[in-house]
């Protein structure tokens, strides 16, 4: 038993326009319709839609939809998460057309946050033509890209996801100040069965209204991700961090705020690995160079404020 990748997102928001204009300008996915139920789909691939954007009165990640060979190992994941004690809801015959699978079942982690499992994935011949011209999306084996989520109660949210199949790539403990006294934060990021450094991703903090921290995508080149940068600032969409590489993935990219409040982060060219021969490394900083994060500006421009201030007084 293994899960193969992350297929798709189930998002639920009061801002279906903001999310349109989001993910067509600015991230340049491709529309793909509308469900009977209403629902939008966007598409970054071969995949009928990786994005499915329902109307719902919270602004949030419903779900992150991996998936898995067949139906047996669809039954045999459903048994152990039931044994785990988590809820278990099966998805019906027309809910499961409506994603594009054989088949699935909803469920959640002890941190609460939403999953779906799924197999039987489908393909169409359709081309993604991007209206932003994005050259193009790295998925195929390696999925949809990944989804970060917060737990608070991280061993045992961590201890749920080496359970059912994910493996272990690094599982550091990141410090994001030069505070000695910093005793930084538990993070896990978990390969599934493919070459994408990770998955899914846990960070030891308190879980957000939006229900996610952030989901990734990865385009494939850094032009591809400098000119989506520029479409963020030329759209007036928040930058929650600046563009930087990552020191274990290797991911050269940036984050942005999504309209539901959650991240988005675009990159390119990360770390590839090999699942099967793959040996944990443990981190202590999240990123190489760069990645200045909204609230460390906001810091910084306070503490120069300040400055100058005190600058002032002593003139």
């Amino acid at each position: 038993m293994g899960i193969k990748a992350l297929g798709y997102v189930v998002i639920t928001t009061a801002k279906q326009a903001e999310w349109d204009r989001f993910l067509t300008q600015v991230v340049g996915v491709m529309a793909a319709g509308h469900t009977p139920d209403g629902a939008a789909l966007y598409r970054i691939d071969d995949r009928p839609f990786r994005f499915r954007i329902e109307a719902g009165a919270d602004e949030r990640l419903f779900a992150a939809a991996y998936e898995v060979d067949d139906a047996a190992e669809l039954e045999a994941l459903r048994a152990q998460i039931f044994a785990l004690g988590r809820p278990v809801v099966a998805g019906t015959a027309d809910e499961a057309t409506g994603r594009g699978v054989a088949a699935f079942f909803r469920t959640s982690d002890p941190a609460g946050n939403g999953l779906e499992f799924f197999h039987g994935d489908r393909r169409d011949d359709v081309a993604f033509v991007s209206p932003a011209g994005v050259s193009g999306f790295v998925t195929g084996e390696m999925g949809m890209g990944h989804a970060v989520f917060a737990a608070p109660n991280f061993d045992e949210t961590y201890a749920f996801y080496k359970a059912i199949g994910f493996g272990d790539t690094d599982v550091p403990r990141f410090h994001f100040s030069d505070d000695p006294n910093d005793p930084g934060m538990g993070f896990a990021f978990m390969h599934a069965r493919n070459g994408r450094h990770h998955s899914v991703a846990l960070g030891q903090m308190p879980v957000p209204p939006s229900g996610c921290v952030h989901l990734m995508l990865e385009m494939k080149t850094q032009s591809d991700v400098g000119k989506c940068h520029d479409r963020m600032r030329l759209n007036k969409v928040p930058e929650s961090a600046s563009i930087g590489r990552h020191v274990n993935d290797q991911t050269f990219g940036f984050y942005m705020q999504t309209p539901s409040g959650f991240d988005l982060e675009i990159g390119a060219d990360p770390l590839v690995i090999d699942p099967v021969t793959w040996v944990p490394t443990a981190h202590l900083q999240p990123s190489e160079w760069g990645h200045v994060w909204a609230w460390q500006k906001a810091m910084e421009e306070q503490a120069a404020q300040q400055e100058q201030a005190s600058q002032g007084e002593k003139a």
